[in-house]
């Protein structure tokens, strides 16, 4: 028989992170962890104090997966990519919106993460006050936006029109003009993907970053 490959930190992070794929963070624990592992709950905390630390490593797991800005990059550029790859992520791991800053142990991906953020800010002349607000509008945007996605009532796959076709008997235009003239201008008939408003509001908060930006320097 083959021999099960040894325990170690991130082979059990790794499992963790597939028992939330499939079941939310609330399927994390040691005994489910264990199990998606072939081990007793008990092997576990050899590597990890419990479920506490294994949830600390999922979130670290999670920043570790994003996207950090080159050291010298310009800062527009370096803070769209990483919202783009923060969306992603966190799209792709639903589970995380509610746990990445919920931790009171932070890991050092998610430190390095903060850092590195700030740090490309700092040294594009951010000022210190300036880029704490842009790092939380910027993160503000990119968590409510995953969030709404995530909520939509109709898959990606489905498509927005489906949707529309489904409730159009309880819009009728004469109650509801502004919101029929939308839906019959963005939506039917324009392949309309909910996913493509993301970059129009990242814009407009990038936009005016940097008029404060320009604004501080001048």
């Amino acid at each position: 028989m083959a021999r099960r490959p040894a325990l170690t930190h991130d082979r059990i992070i790794d499992a963790a992170v597939r028992v939330a794929d499939r079941g939310g963070v609330a399927q994390v624990s040691m005994r489910n962890v264990g199990k998606e592992l072939g081990v007793e709950a008990m092997s576990l905390y050899h590597h990890l104090a419990g479920k506490d630390a294994l949830l600390d490593g999922l979130a670290n797991w999670i920043f570790a997966q994003i996207e950090l800005p080159e050291p010298q990059r310009l800062w527009r550029p370096a803070m769209v990519d990483r919202a783009e790859s923060s969306r992603r992520v966190l799209s792709q791991h639903p589970w995380a919106l509610g746990l990445i800053e919920s931790r009171r142990s932070p890991g050092p991906a998610l430190l390095r993460h903060h850092d590195t953020v700030l740090g490309c800010l700092r040294r594009n002349g951010f000022s210190i006050t300036l880029a704490a607000h842009a790092f939380s509008a910027i993160d503000a945007y990119v968590y409510g936006f995953v969030l709404t996605e995530l909520n939509l009532p109709f898959d990606a796959d489905e498509g927005a029109e489906t949707f529309v076709d489904e409730i159009q008997h309880a819009l009728p235009a004469d109650e509801y003009p502004h919101l029929v003239e939308m839906i019959t201008n963005q939506v039917v008939g324009r392949d309309y993907n909910y996913a493509h408003e993301f970059g129009f509001g990242l814009d407009l908060i990038l936009d005016s970053l940097e008029r404060h930006h320009a604004g501080s320097t001048s």
